[in-house]
């Protein structure tokens, strides 16, 4: 081959998967702000280790969607708390964890916030590559500013 076509031919691959990466993106992304739960779905949260849920995205889950005090990590009422107080190689194990869960519970919707991203006091870009795997699961929507660093 020469080289205009090899060009052409990347050229190509590149914009099939900008392409379906945007759509596939698009079709997946948490809201922001998550006041109701529809049929099947899950409220995915920071937490800390304790499952004391006292500020944040924890509060709110405890308060409207049966997060259990006391309770740290995985499924309780409709959430999911997912600790991400305690470091971050301890974060990436919840998060490998819930992956796990989710992978279990296809019949559920996982909306995930941004969790570690509030409170715990990490960036997007440090949280959102702990999720490459649960991106490529169909029932795990994660918020934007997750995907753009995906």
């Amino acid at each position: 081959m020469d080289g205009r076509k090899i060009l052409s031919l990347h050229s190509l691959f590149i914009h099939i998967i900008m392409v379906n990466s945007h759509v596939f993106n698009a079709q997946r992304i948490a809201s922001d702000r998550i006041s109701s739960l529809g049929a099947n779905e899950i409220f995915v949260f920071g937490s800390n280790i304790h499952g004391a849920h006292g500020g944040g995205a924890a509060w709110y889950a405890h308060k409207n969607f049966g997060a259990e005090w006391g309770v740290g990590e995985g499924l309780t009422g409709r959430t999911y708390a997912l600790p991400t107080m305690e470091g971050k190689a301890s974060m990436k194990k919840a998060v490998d964890n819930f992956i796990n869960c989710a992978k279990q519970h296809p019949e559920l919707t996982f909306l995930v916030t941004a969790v570690g991203c509030g409170i715990a006091g990490y960036t997007p870009s440090e949280v959102a590559p702990l999720f490459r795997e649960a991106a490529m699961l169909k029932n795990v929507y994660l918020p934007k500013v997750f995907w753009d660093f995906i």
